[in-house]
């Protein structure tokens, strides 16, 4: 005879968490019912019946649906990963507005989580050079409100939609001190790149001693032949900006066949343009005149993956090392004046 468990009704179901003076939108709910901030624990329960497995799978596909719409004509993207609890007095957060700005300058969307610390200050180092600047946010109770350096923000009720928009429309990954989310994110960029599941975009990580420890677990992983020594060509670690730039544009531009082009965007389901006279889904509204434009980068054809070869073949430790480039005197930055 064989055993099967079966979870009971009664305890199945979902009950919505207790709102609390200090998270005042805790339990808010959606049309179909279910409380925003805990989509993802409704998802990861368990199984229920039928219906609602069929009804949960609607709500993801909305997700999903939103966030096309959203971020359709933002152009190619460069993302910044990192904690939401950097504060604006923080070296790493002066750091990551400059990288915003230099992203800009270079011809790329900056898109970040949305919210505060490091993604604030890459939105905002966007902005500051004039440049464009979206989030792809998440429903939490705490820290994840929509900063106020946005063009364009969409905010997802499950946290594995947010993930695969802020992949989807990016040449090249950023990433900053941050928690666990931030290292979630990190390695998985890393693992659908080490995987051929995208292409071998360039992941720049900024700061080498915050993230010492961790590369040293990755090199030894290396050595015992957990990942593949060519693995560890994926990651570049840096404290420059001016290093970072040279390595996103010597292997996010010329091997995907990137050109500035202006672009003639045409809505037809509604998708936002990031300037321009269509009212977008996400609330915002722009002044009308004519069919909207940007300017930004396109794909001139489509490329399989393209080999990236390492020129570090030999064997023994002292070729297990991750790219580190050599610190550089800081990109001097024009808002100073304004910060």
């Amino acid at each position: 005879m064989h055993w099967h468990y079966q979870m009971i009704p009664s305890q199945s179901n979902f009950s919505q968490p207790t709102a609390s003076p200090s998270s005042p939108q805790l339990g808010a709910t959606d049309k179909a019912g279910c409380a925003r901030e805990a989509s993802d624990r409704y998802l990861l329960e368990g199984p229920r019946s039928r219906t609602s497995e069929f009804v949960q799978l609607l709500r993801v596909m909305r997700d999903f649906l939103r966030g096309f719409r959203v971020l359709h004509f933002v152009g190619p993207c460069v993302t910044v990963f990192g904690s939401a609890r950097t504060r604006e007095d923080d070296p790493n957060y002066t750091l990551a507005r400059q990288m915003g700005a230099a992203i800009t300058r270079l011809g790329f969307t900056v898109m970040t989580g949305g919210g505060p610390g490091i993604m604030e200050a890459a939105n905002r180092g966007a902005k500051d050079a004039a440049g464009r600047s979206v989030g792809c946010n998440i429903e939490l109770p705490f820290e994840q409100k929509p900063n106020a350096y946005l063009d364009r923000c969409v905010t997802m009720h499950y946290f594995f939609v947010r993930k695969t928009l802020l992949v989807k429309y990016s040449y090249a990954f950023v990433v900053f001190p941050g928690g666990a989310g931030t290292v979630d994110e990190l390695f998985e960029a890393l693992t659908l790149i080490q995987t051929g599941k995208i292409e071998h975009f360039p992941i720049v990580v900024m700061g080498t001693e915050y993230w010492r420890e961790m590369l040293g677990f990755i090199e030894k992983i290396a050595r015992t032949s957990t990942i593949s020594r060519k693995d560890l060509d994926l990651i570049y670690v840096t404290d420059s900006v001016e290093d970072a730039i040279m390595h996103i544009r010597e292997k996010a531009i010329a091997p995907f066949g990137l050109k500035p082009v202006v672009r003639r965007h045409l809505p037809l389901l509604g998708e936002c343009g990031l300037c321009g006279t269509e009212r977008c889904c996400c609330g915002k509204s722009k002044k009308r005149s004519g069919i909207p434009k940007s300017k930004t980068y396109e794909r001139t054809a489509r490329h399989h993956r393209p080999l990236l070869h390492s020129n570090r073949m030999g064997t023994g430790d002292a070729d297990l090392k991750l790219r580190i480039g050599t610190p550089s005197v800081p990109l001097p930055t024009s808002h100073d004046a304004t910060s």
